[in-house]
């Protein structure tokens, strides 16, 4: 005996099922969307990956590992149109594994006009990233510069000594610290 064909009511509410499930797969891709952006961010400001260094407070006391230095390499970059120079104080330092360390760079605005900019920043090699702690910064905030004006911005910052024991690191010798300063855009005020 041959089947009957679908009644347009059951059509009709596969139909709907089918509509209702692609709208809440819609709705959970659009969702994702958006939230992936700072979930990356704290997974990556977590495990120190890409690059991405930590941050700790002026409190934080690290035991130094005597006899392990390594050499920090700092680079700067500006993007294309930006009118600043930015440059390091001292392109390299060499620093005792767990110590404190201090690095100035400088910035001052070439145009006739104030600017402000921000700086992002990474590490390489990416794996040292997660041991490279951050405690004072001028990538933290926005930095306006008056025309003309030059400013002397310090970072803070320490190897922790856990990077010894990472086999990930073990040829590790030099650190790059680099940092890009964008515009930030201001509100436009009405006319």
């Amino acid at each position: 005996m041959a089947s009957l064909p679908p009644s347009p009511f059951d059509r009709d509410r596969r139909n709907q099922r089918t509509l209702i499930t692609m709208a809440i797969v819609g709705l959970a891709m659009l969702g994702l969307g958006f939230a992936s952006v700072p979930l990356y961010r704290i997974f990556c400001q977590q495990t120190g990956f890409g690059g991405t260094t930590q941050r700790a407070s002026a409190d934080v006391q690290v035991k130094a590992a005597v006899g392990h230095t390594l050499s920090i390499r700092f680079d700067s970059n500006v993007q294309p149109g930006m009118p600043w120079k930015f440059y390091p104080e001292h392109p390299t330092d060499t620093v005792t594994v767990g110590a404190r360390d201090m690095a100035i760079f400088i910035a001052k605005n070439m145009s006739d006009k104030p600017v402000t900019g921000t700086a992002s920043f990474n590490v390489t090699p990416t794996q040292a990233g997660a041991y490279f702690t951050k405690i004072q910064c001028f990538c933290f905030t926005q930095q306006t510069l008056k025309p003309g004006e030059e400013v002397r911005m310090p970072v803070l910052y320490y190897v922790d000594p856990k990077i010894l024991s990472d086999p990930d690191n073990k040829d590790t010798q030099e650190i790059t610290l680099s940092y890009t300063f964008y515009p930030v855009e201001q509100d436009k005020k009405p006319s």
